[in-house]
């Protein structure tokens, strides 16, 4: 059988290190909750109230992942470039219309990861009621330390989640502060999309977003989980 004979090379197939293990996680597809931390959502001049709200996602193309440890240039067509600490759940298995008793068969593991942000950009889109894409799916915007099998760590309820920029703290939480938790976002998630091994799921960041500038460090730490880091070089 012959090979396909494509107009140009396709691009590498985007993955991540698995902690412990020479094998790589190829990524599918990015999911990420909005405002899932209800401080953040205060800051952000969304509140949110559960009783009456579902959750809320938007997605960044497989193509912006970047490994922890990178240096990323700063990007264009933004000046208030901020970065957001979050917990990101691997999927491991299929699973549609799911209820929350079914998230621990659909979690191959965790890791930190960073939602980059041109912030600029995503308040103009959210005022005048357009797509967030500009802000949110850009290039090297979807930052990720290696996925850590979720082993005995089971379905994760609590932790803390940090962040500092040049080693001064900027976000303190714990996972328990979670709007929906792991379960719900699953369960919701699952009853529009079908859920395949490879997708990832950012889960929502703290309070304390914020900007950060060419030559700043960041680096965030998740209980149980671990380290994620990214220095911001000059713009290209």
């Amino acid at each position: 059988m012959s090979a396909t004979n494509y107009v140009f090379a396709p691009p590498a197939l985007p993955s991540l290190p698995v902690a412990g293990s020479s094998a790589r996680f190829p990524v599918k597809r990015i999911f990420c909750v909005g405002r899932n931390y209800h401080a953040h959502a205060l800051e952000m001049g969304k509140p949110v109230d559960k009783a009456t709200m579902k959750p809320f996602y938007f997605t960044k193309s497989p193509s912006t992942l970047v490994e922890s440890g990178a240096t990323v240039p700063y990007p264009c067509g933004t000046s208030n470039y901020h970065y957001e600490m979050e917990l990101v759940v691997a999927i491991g298995a299929h699973g549609f219309r799911l209820t929350e008793a079914d998230a621990p068969r659909m979690i191959f593991g965790y890791a930190a990861g960073l939602d980059m942000t041109r912030r600029d950009l995503q308040l103009v889109a959210r005022e005048q009621g357009r797509p967030w894409d500009l802000g949110k799916d850009f290039e090297k915007s979807a930052v990720c330390a290696p996925i850590l099998p979720a082993g005995d760590l089971g379905v994760l309820t609590e932790g803390e989640i940090t962040l500092q920029v040049n080693g001064e703290p900027k976000q303190s939480a714990d996972l328990a502060q979670l709007i929906w938790n792991i379960p719900e976002l699953l369960a919701d998630l699952s009853q529009f999309y079908h859920l395949e091994p490879g997708d990832i799921i950012y889960t929502g960041t703290p309070e304390g977003v914020g900007p950060v500038r060419p030559g700043d460090r960041i680096s965030g730490h998740i209980d149980r989980v671990g380290e994620v880091s990214l220095t911001i070089g000059q713009p290209e």
